[in-house]
């Protein structure tokens, strides 16, 4: 199975670009282009979080528009920067989100790795959290089937990143996450967006990794201290490969043409 993930859309309403400088919808546009071109096409697209900017019902109609052109499934989570009203709104037709109470979790269970998606959100904090009544809800899922390879899908990293501004936001109670996880070794992997950087760390059993965002990226500092910054690396998406003799192998893919390949 390959599983797609991007994240980190910052979508604008038509006609705006974030920061008046980065054209993020058009950036999304060449990511959906790149995904339906792979070959193998991935079985799944997930998309982590920060879909929009504002959280706005403009941002997510746009949203809905662009990703009308990708040729292949696909689920969203909340980011920091979504309204969970609006966000149920635009994409509660799709099916996979729960139609009442206040967070978007849910579950994939049709594919060869069961997804589980989680929502860190809270409203009008930069900043994510995993409170008892979502970990509750993680701990039931994962007992239900603990014999089938599992992905956890979050916004918020459950890991310090050296990031100093970036690791002030990250998800609270991590600790419960933990222990939660390290029961569970169906596991394959805890993937993430949020710091649009590709990172990887081992964390209670398993292995975290966060994916970078589909325009702009949070740049390298490890000072600690500097102020977080952005830079206008090249985007990319995360390739999850899964096999069951191996496991689940992440790739980094950027996305945009750097020319064609040469054969040795």
């Amino acid at each position: 199975m390959l599983l797609a993930q991007i994240s980190d859309l910052h979508v604008t309403a038509k006609g705006t670009r974030l920061f008046d400088r980065i054209d993020t919808p058009a950036f999304l546009e060449r990511a959906v282009a790149y995904l339906n071109a792979l070959d193998p096409r991935p079985d799944f697209v997930i998309i982590t979080g920060d879909l929009v900017d504002q959280g706005s019902a403009v941002e997510y109609a746009h949203l809905r528009d662009i990703l009308r052109s990708l040729r292949i499934r696909s689920a969203v989570i909340p980011g920091n920067h979504d309204d969970r009203t609006n966000l149920r709104r635009a994409f509660g037709s799709d099916g996979y989100l729960p139609s009442d109470g206040e967070f978007l979790h849910f579950t994939i269970e049709d594919l060869p790795l069961r997804l589980i998606a989680l929502d860190t959100v809270i409203p009008g904090k930069s900043g994510g959290i995993l409170c008892r009544a979502r970990l509750d809800w993680l701990a039931a899922r994962l007992s239900e089937r603990p014999e089938a390879p599992t992905v956890v899908a979050m916004h918020h990293p459950p890991f310090l990143t050296g990031v100093t501004e970036m690791d002030a936001i990250n998800c609270d109670n991590n600790s419960a996450l933990g222990a939660i996880v390290a029961g569970h070794p169906q596991i394959e992997r805890i993937i993430c967006g949020h710091v649009h950087r590709p990172m990887t760390v081992r964390w209670n059993r398993t292995v975290v990794t966060t994916a970078p965002g589909t325009a702009h990226q949070v740049a390298l500092e490890l000072r600690e201290g500097i102020p977080t910054a952005w830079i206008m690396e090249p985007p990319g998406c995360h390739l999850h490969y899964w096999r069951p003799d191996t496991g689940l192998v992440t790739h980094l893919s950027y996305i945009g043409d750097y020319g064609p390949q040469t054969r040795y």
